[in-house]
């Protein structure tokens, strides 16, 4: 899922005006949370997760973990905020943060 430069630009300049939408704790990630991240991904394609955790090296591994777990590429971390994107099979032009806001 390489993304090129300018779609990772673009996709900064469009998460600057989102808001997180998922909030991970530093228990980890559930079942819900993974859930609501599924959901939101298919929804949205473009998301900002907030991780609240005070330790870097187990925030980077939560962020990760939700990489991993959700196959989206994460585009950009800036402190708790992660702003990670995956492609919608079939992207609804009401809901997608990339079909709305570009």
């Amino acid at each position: 899922m390489a993304l090129t430069n300018q779609k990772i630009k673009t996709y900064r300049s469009i998460g600057h005006k989102l808001k997180p939408v998922v909030m991970i704790s530093d228990q980890g990630i559930s079942e819900g949370v993974q859930l609501e991240i599924e959901r939101a991904l298919n929804d949205h394609e473009l998301i900002k997760i907030k991780i609240s955790c005070a330790d870097r090296v187990y925030k980077k591994a939560l962020i990760e973990q939700v990489c991993d777990i959700s196959h989206c590429e994460l585009i950009q971390t800036i402190g708790n905020i992660a702003l990670i994107y995956r492609a919608a099979s079939k992207p609804s032009p009401k809901l997608s943060n990339l079909l709305r806001l570009q």
